[in-house]
């Protein structure tokens, strides 16, 4: 019994199962041998001392006149000799020697406790890793097989799709990687955890993880955008005026972004202090572009930026990728134009507008005369030349 404690102490400890749980599966197992040796009776019972691991097995029978079912009745005369105090009707329960249960009992037993040990495991695995959803774990590649890297969690393996690893990031056995819990998932071999490293809240946990000033509450984040492996952008903002929510972000020298990078393997990150003037929030978020004016329209929710020929490119991005993400992080739809192209349209407005009044001035029928008067006849400032000048 000694090494039967010492062995559940040992799987407990291990496996991160509780003692009540074990014991509770081992006399579920043993239960089950008991009533197979006695033929399946279901008024054999048992129960297993937890300090001393001592097994007792007994059966229950109901107190009666005249006993017709020897298994499962006693009389009333036998009862009163061993049980005084049980009347008709109430049930007692009769000690049994406890018998090798036998091969087959035994191997049952066995199936049982190891079938209750998984179930309590991937219980208490589940129980673990569920409150976790949200934040970053830490692990070693195991191996990499049909589409996923498995990660190695101590307890506990993470499964990480390929497509949710960075672009071009090619991990090997052995590589420390962290990663962003999305799911705890349910399948018939236990609980499987679903792990991104491309999900815009990996890097928000990250932040989280570098900037003392985000896991005190100081600084929030407002919101992330994000594509993996090339830029994000995310927007900061503190209540308390006299914390600067960017450089807290950025920290000194750049030391905290700078160890955000690393991890993401030179991804560009820009840091944007939240405003709720939109057409500041707009000018920030094009960033590291600078801009010139932001014109909008609050019924469209649709913007018109302006910069400089050198800027546009900077604004624009690759394939569009900084404009691109400027409108989901402030939920505008930014339309960006060059200084040149935007001088074009206010010449082309100004001169539909001088072409506008000038029609609406000149009389009916004559739209000529004025322009015969302009090339044949007398200027204005001839007009006005004194006889001395002429």
């Amino acid at each position: 019994m000694k090494e039967m404690m010492f062995l559940i102490e040992q799987i407990c400890r291990e496996k991160g199962i509780p003692k009540s749980v074990l014991m509770s599966a081992l006399e579920s197992a043993l239960l089950s041998a008991a009533r197979k040796r006695y033929g399946g009776r279901t008024n054999i019972n048992l129960r297993i001392e937890p300090g001393t691991l001592a097994i007792n097995i007994f059966e229950t029978r109901r107190v009666v006149e005249k006993v017709e079912n020897p298994d499962e009745e006693i009389s009333a005369e036998e009862a009163a000799a061993q049980f005084p105090d049980k009347a008709l009707g109430e049930e007692v329960e009769l000690p049994l020697a406890p018998r090798d249960f036998g091969r087959i009992a035994a191997q049952t037993a066995k199936q049982v406790i190891l079938q209750r040990m998984r179930e309590a495991e991937r219980d208490a695995l589940f129980t673990e890793f569920k409150d976790k959803v949200g934040q970053i774990v830490s692990g070693t590649v195991l191996r990499k097989e049909k589409g996923f890297y498995f990660i190695n969690l101590g307890k506990a393996e993470a499964a990480l799709p390929i497509k949710e690893s960075l672009p071009g990031e090619n991990l090997r056995r052995g590589d420390f990687a962290k990663a962003y819990i999305e799911d705890i998932r349910i399948t018939p071999k236990g609980p499987m955890i679903m792990v991104s490293r491309t999900n815009p809240s990996f890097v928000a946990e990250l932040f989280r993880m570098e900037v003392p000033e985000i896991g005190e509450g100081l600084v929030k984040i407002k919101d992330i955008v994000r594509e993996p492996g090339e830029r994000t952008k995310i927007a900061v903002y503190s209540k308390d005026p006299s914390i600067d929510p960017v450089g807290a972000c950025v920290g000194m020298k750049g030391t905290r972004v700078q160890s955000i990078v690393r991890e993401l393997k030179g991804e560009r990150i820009d840091i944007i202090p939240w405003t709720d003037d939109p057409r500041i929030l707009i000018a920030r978020a094009l960033s590291p572009a600078v801009i010139d004016r932001v014109g909008i329209n609050e019924d469209e929710k649709s913007a018109m930026v302006v910069v400089s020929d050198q800027q546009l490119s900077i604004a624009i991005g690759k394939k569009g990728q900084n404009v691109r993400l400027a409108m989901k992080l402030t939920g505008w739809d930014i339309d960006i134009i060059s200084d040149t192209e935007y001088s074009k349209i206010k010449m082309e407005e100004a001169e539909a507008a001088f072409d506008e009044a000038t029609k609406t001035k000149k009389p009916s029928g004559e739209e000529a005369k004025p322009q015969q008067q302009e090339t044949h006849g007398e200027t204005e400032e001839e007009r006005e030349k004194t006889p001395a000048e002429e």
